[in-house]
């Protein structure tokens, strides 16, 4: 039998804890985001999820698109609507639907928002579904997808099922 002993010097020690952080954090700095899907709008390149510069129709649609979503371009209703100072039930519920998106309609309570609305155009459903986007001062802070049917369906951008 033979063994064999090797004492490693504190310098020899720290230099191979040092280039094991650093290749560690190379990998984290080198590895592709997967959680978020990019998707040009014009000449700029824009990733699923990015809620801020939405300043066009073009920019409008396609945020909604980046979801999986096929719009129809022209907007059904554009409207100005205030978001309560205090929530009710509803908006406690709707708000839950924001927050799972990543949004939380409370940061805005009492601002009056543009609401976007549009025709989805490949949800599959018997009825008429309808994209709502939340707009303020250039930035989606809400919206949904849902049925315009009244016992329909409400739910966040990104697709159920």
């Amino acid at each position: 039998m033979f063994i064999y002993s090797v004492k490693a010097s504190s310098l020899k020690y720290l230099a191979v804890m040092v280039l094991c952080a650093v290749a560690v954090v190379s990998c984290v700095l080198l590895v592709p985001d997967n959680v978020s899907e990019a998707y040009t709008v014009g000449a700029v390149e824009r990733k699923k999820g990015d809620f801020k510069n939405v300043k066009t129709n073009e920019d409008r649609v396609a945020f909604l698109e980046s979801y999986g979503w096929e719009i129809d371009p022209n907007a059904v209703e554009i409207c100005e609507v205030i978001i309560p100072s205090e929530f009710d039930k509803v908006y406690e519920e709707y708000n839950a639907i924001q927050k799972d998106e990543g949004l939380n309609l409370e940061k805005y309570a009492g601002k009056s928002v543009k609401r976007y609305t549009y025709t989805v155009k490949n949800y599959g459903a018997d009825t008429t579904v309808l994209a709502n986007l939340l707009i303020y001062k250039n930035k989606v802070i809400g919206g949904d997808i849902s049925s315009s049917d009244p016992n329909g369906f409400t739910h966040g951008f990104t697709a159920v099922g």
